[in-house]
């Protein structure tokens, strides 16, 4: 027997990602069919799963039964046999071999050089401009991956962040899935991605070999090409090209859209903005943050995390059954896919008092150490669990530091926030405001 589910049309089944909002749907069908529904989607059996003890079980206490879904599967022809996409052994030793670059100590070290881009990019902003800050926060973090992962300046390897900038401005889940087998069609845009990609292999590539001549620089690569397993064997030159293409293009972009939507949720909701302007006035007095303030910045963080439940980035995880198993009284059977969202999941009622609301202070209530564990994994969980979130949250409580003491974005008419869940949970058409200078009060007080 089945879990309830829709009712399937006919040969197609049912196709949520081609209906006009795909987000509403899955919304719709956890609050009619529960904790584990049902639906098959062309040839694929889907079983989407609404609880955290169900989500638990898939994602830890069962995972050697699953493996990543097809959407990341068919992604391999661009990320290679990386951290996200590796299965079994060869992701174990992937796991060891990178797990020293993303230590507590190293991340730290970045602190500094991600402020000092967040002051070089407001530097250039106006007050009044409207702006795309989606397209903003996507150069910043860029800058910051390409210094921390080569130990250059984004400027140094202007070509590389052209390729990337239009990469992610094409990236999409749709084109991620379907390029293997569109690839032989002559359509200008594919061509051109497929130059872009290409073109990216090249200069990765180049800066690998180099990498390998000059020893430690300091950044992650440097970590990652030194990196030795417990036989004394290190990654090839290959793996190294993987691992790079997968935090260029997945790690900034993630990071990006957190800062993009945390920026369209203080605009709208100017006490929230407020009260973080007085935890920055109070704690930083006008200076730049360093790594040290981060525990006296909980406000800030309650702010990111609060953005991240709302408006998750890795919006969905997927998962395909090994062998048949059984979850909540129903038989999985092997190749069927399980999917668990985040974006369900955060805005339940049953575990978020006023779901919808923008509430950063619900993090630092005493009910949120009560919610159940995976009621809340805008990073994943269990084994898989992303590698490089404590580096996404330092930084975006960074920047989000940074720039809010000198600017304060307010929402602008006629361009409101469009969301394509693909791979990840993107603007359609930007997320957009209207910058306002901010002169704490506080500080100019204690200059006096």
């Amino acid at each position: 027997m089945r879990p309830p589910g829709p009712q399937p049309r006919f040969l197609i089944g049912n196709v949520p990602l081609a209906s006009p909002d795909p987000l509403a749907v899955f919304t719709g069908w956890a609050r009619d069919y529960g904790d584990v529904f049902y639906y098959r989607a062309g040839w694929i059996h889907v079983y989407f799963l609404n609880h955290p003890g169900l989500i638990e079980s898939v994602l830890v206490r069962h995972y050697q039964n699953f493996r990543k879904d097809r959407v990341i599967r068919n992604s391999r022809w661009l990320f290679g046999e990386s951290l996200l996409t590796a299965e079994g052994d060869a992701w174990k030793r992937q796991r060891r071999l990178s797990q020293p670059a993303f230590h507590r100590e190293r991340i730290f070290s970045y602190a500094a050089l991600m402020t000092h881009y967040a002051e070089r990019a407001i530097a250039a902003w106006q007050p009044g401009a409207v702006l795309d800050i989606h397209q903003e926060m996507m150069r910043l973090t860029l800058s910051i991956a390409v210094h921390t992962l080569f130990n250059v300046e984004p400027e140094g390897t202007r070509e590389l962040s052209e390729v990337l900038n239009a990469l992610t401005r094409d990236f999409s889940g749709a084109r991620l899935i379907f390029l293997p087998v569109l690839r032989l069609l002559p359509r200008p845009g594919l061509l051109k991605f497929r130059r872009a990609v290409r073109k990216l292999d090249d200069t990765v590539c180049q800066i690998i070999a180099r990498h390998r001549r000059q020893g430690d620089s300091g950044d992650l690569l440097s970590m990652l090409v030194a990196a030795r397993d417990e036989d004394g064997s290190r990654m090839t030159g290959r793996q190294l090209r993987d691992e790079v293409m997968t935090f260029l293009l997945a790690g900034h972009e993630t990071t990006a859209l957190a800062l993009s939507y945390v920026w369209h949720l203080l605009a709208a909701n100017p006490p929230a903005a407020a009260k973080l302007h007085q935890e920055l006035d109070r704690v930083l007095a006008g200076r730049v943050p360093a790594v040290s303030d981060l525990p006296r910045l909980p406000y800030a963080e309650a702010v990111v995390k609060e953005a991240l439940r709302l408006y998750p980035p890795a919006w969905a995880l997927g998962r395909t059954a090994i062998q048949d198993f059984e979850l909540a009284g129903y038989r999985v059977p092997a190749g069927a896919n399980i999917v668990m969202s985040p974006w369900v999941m955060h805005r339940d009622p049953r575990f978020f008092s006023n779901p919808l609301e923008f509430d950063p202070d619900r993090w630092l209530r005493d009910d949120s150490r009560a919610m159940p564990r995976f009621a809340y994994f805008p990073f994943g969980a269990g084994p898989r669990q992303c590698i490089g979130s404590s580096f996404a949250m330092m930084e975006a409580v960074l920047l989000l530091a940074t720039i809010a003491q000198k600017f304060h974005p307010v929402p602008v008419r006629g361009r409101p926030l469009e969301l394509v869940p693909t791979l990840t949970l993107r603007p359609k058409n930007g997320v957009w405001v209207e910058l306002r200078s901010r002169v704490s009060q506080d500080f100019l007080h204690l200059a006096k």
